[in-house]
């Protein structure tokens, strides 16, 4: 599709969001620190699994975070829909533009941007924490902030992170995590063992939303 026609077809799916969320109940696990520290001004790197990105973009719509989006063609289409939902973007990922990816967040830090990574993101494996996440918090100093999100009623799409869409009228749920710090200077085998830790709260995440949705 050629780009006029991608951003049309931004604009269309915005609305579509739109009105889906419009119907649908929001809840929240652990949201009322989170906000807290927000409103004392820290700011953070949100972190999700890829598949639960939709209702993520939703719930912080408008909020000024930018989020690192892949450079491989359906990547667009979210940027654009992002766009529309008061999201900044960058391109750029680990299998494709990662250094550009990486230049464009520390460009967003530096304006005083918050930041959001997919670390399973662009193409997989689900579930696995790959080392970007960990450097774009090592090299902008700024926490990591688990989060996951879970609906009562969804489709799953059939693609490789099984992406996550609420149905008309479900209960969506999103859980938040503790902030956690990325220290420079660390080893391989610490970095390894971090990453396997925020595996494992991300999934500790998704199941508490899953079940108070």
């Amino acid at each position: 599709m050629s780009g006029p026609g991608k951003g049309v077809a931004g604009v269309l799916a915005s609305w579509i969001v739109r009105a889906l969320f419009a119907t649908t109940r929001a809840r929240s696990v652990g949201e009322e620190d989170y906000r807290r520290r927000r409103e004392r001004g820290e700011r953070v790197i949100l972190v999700a699994w890829h598949g639960q990105l939709l209702p993520l973009i939703h719930r912080h719509r408008g909020e000024g975070f930018v989020a690192l989006v892949s450079e491989h063609g359906d990547g667009e289409y979210i940027a654009r829909v992002m766009g529309r939902l008061g999201w900044g973007t960058v391109r750029g990922s680990s299998t494709r533009g990662a250094r550009k990816g990486l230049k464009g967040l520390l460009r967003a830090a530096r304006e005083g941007r918050d930041l959001a990574v997919t670390p399973d993101g662009p193409r997989g494996p689900r579930g696995e924490v790959k080392p970007g996440a960990l450097a774009v918090a090592q090299a902008t100093g700024l926490p990591l902030q688990p989060l996951a999100a879970a609906a009562s009623r969804a489709w799953r799409l059939s693609s490789w992170d099984a992406f996550l869409v609420p149905r008309p009228f479900s209960r969506v749920c999103v859980a938040y995590g503790a902030p956690r710090s990325v220290p420079r200077g660390l080893g391989r085998e610490e970095l390894e063992a971090l990453a396997h830790e925020l595996e494992a709260e991300l999934d500790a995440l998704t199941a508490e939303a899953e079940r108070s949705a």
